[in-house]
């Protein structure tokens, strides 16, 4: 029986959505004002194999994960840059797609953009205003809209942060009309220069936190089974969501929160400041996304992630043994291993835990090569239902000698096979020093060769 951790109510709680057998699950996607970073990275994997699992385990899942493309920050760089906001996210949404289908992540059932949800927007605001949870910070009728944290008994429930304690230490900007340091913008007057939407209460744009609310109920309804995203957004984005969506709807928002863990590099916090910050493409240039995909399953999700070249070199060496074990191997019906399939399902029903699943398949891995040497087919079996299981972790997919051969071109793939192929006939000829010479002179390129009872491969090592 899954279980999931539940950040509401700090808690492992077994999976039991609103809806039998239907799970709708909503994430916080990217604000497309630059390149995924590694970051991004895992917020897609983890809600991806969160996805894929649920799928697996016979559930009807409707995933929506946001994009926010529109906001300081993009109007920021798209001045910088002077060009038009929109071009600028259209731009990074491509790129962001890009990276996530390199990484082996599937496509959301919608991708909401703030931008198409504006009269959303406006009409969740009014609701607000209406219901005594916001006001305009104007003495006419125009002006920004706050919402009134006060109003909200409940806020905190989330973060576990107190609204006295928040009071304490708040501070309010000279510029913004806040009744109370801690109230938030829903809507924010458009400044000379900015793009801006019609409201009732002039041209202006939404606030950051109000768009997921509005996009979230828009597309799964008041209540909902999951919403997820970076441990970063607990508070305050995830927080006030839940005071705008339930003082609109008077309706409980959301019964699951997951957070991921943050990503460190080296053992520290990744950012820009430290120099430290990666985005995806820049560590595609070293490693393969696979690579990369199995690197984020080796911690648990909850967890931090600790990014540095010896754990991407691990999992390259983790990959290169499944796909070595899954050479060569003939077509065959998958096998059904109760042992495997229940160890793999039980680690993932507890809180979706990619290491200890991925370790049940290095003792797949493990058998699978005994077999081999003496029931290939049994062999053949297993490495299908391995394959089987990994899918809803989204590896193992690709072809074997692919994966081993690494990325490089038809036209350097034909000149080793032919060296290799030099070396055979040396050997046949008991030509043992022309035969070392190309195996080391392979070497040096980082090509391994392999010699087995059927003859000769190499791979990349």
């Amino acid at each position: 029986m899954l279980k999931v951790y539940n950040d509401l109510t700090n808690q492992k709680e077994t999976f039991v959505p609103l809806e039998p057998n239907k799970v709708n699950m909503y994430v916080c996607g990217m604000t497309v004002y630059d390149l995924c970073h590694l970051g991004h990275a895992r917020v897609m994997v983890v809600f991806d194999v969160v996805y894929r699992y649920l799928k697996y385990r016979g559930y009807d899942v409707t995933y929506i994960r946001n994009i926010t493309d529109i906001d300081d920050k993009i109007i920021n760089r798209a001045n910088e840059n002077g060009e038009h906001f929109s071009e600028l996210t259209e731009r990074f949404i491509q790129a962001m797609h890009e990276d996530s289908e390199a990484l082996g992540v599937l496509k959301p059932d919608a991708e909401p953009k703030a931008t198409d949800h504006i009269d959303e927007i406006i009409d969740m605001i009014e609701k607000l205003i209406a219901k005594g949870h916001a006001y305009v910070a104007s003495e006419g009728e125009t002006g920004d809209v706050y919402y009134s944290v006060t109003s909200f008994p409940e806020y905190g429930k989330l973060s576990g942060k107190s609204i006295e304690d928040l009071q304490a230490g708040a501070r309010v900007d000279p510029s913004e009309q806040k009744r109370d340091p801690l109230d938030f913008a829903l809507w924010k007057s458009a400044k000379p220069g900015e793009p801006f939407w019609e409201s009732p209460w002039g041209n202006g744009r939404p606030g950051w936190h109000i768009e997921c609310s509005a996009m979230s109920t828009r597309q799964l309804g008041d209540t909902f089974d999951i919403h997820g995203g970076g441990a970063d957004l607990t508070f305050p984005h995830h927080e006030n969501e839940i005071a705008q969506s339930e003082g609109a709807t008077g309706h409980p928002f959301v019964k699951y929160w997951m957070h991921n863990g943050f990503v460190r590099i080296n053992d520290e916090k990744m950012s820009k400041s430290l120099g430290n910050f990666f985005t995806v493409r820049e560590i595609l240039d070293d490693y393969r996304p696979e690579e990369v995909r199995y690197f984020i399953l080796t911690s648990q999700y909850r967890s931090p992630l600790n990014y540095d070249n010896e754990h991407l070199d691990n999992a390259r060496a983790a990959l290169t043994r499944f796909y070595t074990a899954l050479r060569d191997m003939p077509e065959s019906q998958s096998a059904d291993n109760a042992d495997y399939r229940e160890r793999f399902e039980a680690a993932m029903d507890d809180d979706f835990n990619t290491p200890v699943a991925l370790s049940v398949l290095f003792d797949m891995v493990r058998e699978i090569n005994t077999l081999k040497a003496s029931d290939i087919d049994s062999a053949a079996a297993l490495a299908q239902q391995m394959k089987a299981m990994a899918a809803t972790l989204g590896i193992l997919q690709d072809d074997p000698e692919q994966f081993l051969r690494g990325d490089a071109s038809d036209g350097d793939d034909a000149v080793i096979d032919a060296l290799v192929q030099q070396r055979v006939e040396a050997k046949q000829n008991k030509d043992w020093a022309t035969a070392d010479k190309i195996r080391d002179e392979l070497k040096e390129q980082g090509i391994i060769v392999e010699d087995g009872p059927d003859g000769s491969t190499w791979r990349r090592g």
